[in-house]
């Protein structure tokens, strides 16, 4: 082999030394107590751009197209970083904080998104600064005493015994997938001890969930990952209300049960997303029962009621249940992630556990040392529980309440609105903070036609989302489309929401003009 050249060894002492000299410059971005100043001067500087962004901002929504945002984005060198923070946050205005959709605008009235309080926030700032992991408990330590207290206060709250259990997750889907393995493995148990070792493959085939036409479409998708396929699923027939009908839940069991096929969980929501409708929890608790099956409670949007001053009512039975979903970024006005699994027996956890010598060994568990990881299908994950303790802190649980109770009051009003607007359908009177409705206006005397309201209304929402005036969502019913409001902002009031309406009426008015034009 020939030995370099003195050239070639002085070329590789200098490019060494420019990296170290890189990485010691590196090091000045570290977060410890040597760079603690830096870490809060950039912080601010993060803080004021958000900050000043969100009080020059006029509405909510540029109206950019995904082709443009795209190009932007996509012209970016990553190979060439910045000089310094100012310069990204500038940069970062333009990319993202300029055309970002913005929840606390009154005007934002589309999906299960809440404008997030100030408390959480905070939570925010501390948990990703000190970066817990809350697997284990020699990563998390206190970190996992808070978010063991507040499951426990959840399932107080839900109405649970001291057996309760649970753990944070990120979302209402991940929730119900949970809630839903440990059902599927529950069940799979209670067959094994009756027909013996049947390895699981064998097992799956008879399993079925039931669920009402109107639930989450994360039941369906759970019930594919856990091997079981979207045909598991039966959907069950609602009442005009959009509730599950416990008549037809019944029959659904019945015949299930005749024909040797197992009910492994029956998924009551309380809170659909299109109908905010909450499943007749008691009366279906009686069914499950009766089949010994498992009732999963899909709460993550109606979970807030929990905290209601005034609505709370609504989700009688919910004690009944075998599990609960409850979303903390929908109705505890949290920023995302942040949402809870509970199930009424702990030891139902165990279904879900699984040791590893390497990070919970059975020797930790067997000692009583709490490591989360135990019980939760995620292994590193965020202390996203502070936010939620925060805010419990600083505001109280009323507080809470009151803001969601604020946003159902003004669905209400908003549906008395609608229902005695002539040229506006009520698809169903308004339960918790959504409402699904049609423009429909008089055309030559008569209300415009089904399929010219089904082209209309997408159109609608299309145009005013592309001029960021408002933003509205769309669904369908019964085949047909319509627009829905989904109001969650204690600050917006009647006339707000007046305004978004007066704005599809103009728009659907513009559009039909147009479209009469373009024939003629």
């Amino acid at each position: 082999m020939t030995s370099p050249s003195v050239e070639e060894r002085i070329a590789q002492e200098q490019d060494f030394g420019s990296k170290v000299e890189l990485a010691l410059a590196a090091t000045n971005q570290l977060f410890n107590a040597r760079n603690s100043p830096s870490y809060v001067a950039q912080v601010l500087q993060g803080v004021n751009a958000v900050s000043t962004k969100v009080q020059r901002t006029a509405q909510p929504f540029t109206g950019v197209g995904h082709a443009e945002l795209k190009a932007k984005v996509g012209a970016v060198d990553l190979e060439r970083p910045l000089p310094d923070t100012a310069a990204a946050l500038e940069e970062l205005d333009e990319l993202y904080l300029k055309d970002a959709i913005y929840f606390h605008d009154s005007r934002y009235a589309a999906h299960l998104n809440c404008p997030v309080v100030i408390p959480a926030l905070v939570g925010e700032a501390v948990l990703s600064a000190v970066n817990s992991s809350m697997d284990t408990w020699d990563q998390s330590a206190g970190a996992t005493m808070i978010e063991r207290r507040l499951i426990d206060w959840t399932a107080e709250r839900i109405g649970f015994t001291e057996d309760a259990d649970g753990v944070f997750t990120s979302g209402g889907s991940q929730s119900n997938f949970q809630a839903l393995l440990i059902a599927r493995n529950h069940a799979v148990a209670k067959l094994r001890a009756a027909n013996g070792d049947a390895r699981l493959p064998h097992l799956l085939d008879r399993l079925r969930i039931f669920t009402s036409v109107d639930s989450h479409f994360s039941i369906q998708k759970s019930a594919s990952m856990l091997g079981l396929g979207f045909d598991a699923v039966v959907a069950v027939p609602t009442t005009e209300d959009h509730r599950m009908d416990p008549t037809a839940l019944a029959a659904a069991l019945a015949e299930a049960h005749d024909a040797g096929l197992v009910p492994m969980a029956v998924v009551a929501t309380a809170g659909t997303t299109d109908f905010g409708s909450v499943d007749p929890l008691s009366e279906m608790a009686v069914l499950v029962r009766a089949y010994d099956s498992w009732l999963h409670v899909d709460g993550a949007y109606g979970g807030g009621l929990i905290v209601s001053g005034r609505h709370r009512h609504l989700l009688d039975g919910i004690h009944l249940a075998d599990s609960v979903t409850v979303d903390f970024h929908k109705t505890f006005f949290q920023p995302v992630s942040s949402s809870a699994v509970l199930v009424r027996n702990g030891s139902m956890m165990g279904h879900v556990t699984y040791y590893a010598d390497y990070l919970n060994p059975e020797s930790a568990a067997k000692a009583e040392i709490p490591n989360q990881v135990d019980k939760s299908i995620q292994t590193t994950r965020r202390f996203d529980a502070l936010k939620l303790w925060l805010t419990l802190r600083i505001m109280g649980a009323d507080a809470i309440g009151a803001l969601f109770d604020e946003a159902i009051d003004l669905a209400a009003r908003v549906g008395t609105l609608l229902a005695d607007d002539a040229e506006f359908e009520l698809a169903a009177p308004p339960q918790l903070s959504t409402l699904v409705f049609r423009y429909r206006p008089v055309v030559d005397g008569a209300a415009l036609d089904e399929d010219a309201a089904d082209v209309l209304n997408p159109a609608i929402r299309a145009a005013i989302f592309a001029s960021g005036q408002a933003v509205v969502a769309g669904t369908k019913v019964a085949g047909r489309h319509y627009l829905k409001f989904t109001l969650l902002n204690a600050e917006a009031s009647l006339r707000d929401i007046q305004e978004i309406i007066e704005l599809i009426r103009r728009t659907g008015d513009n559009l039909l003009a147009n479209t009469t034009e373009a024939a003629a």
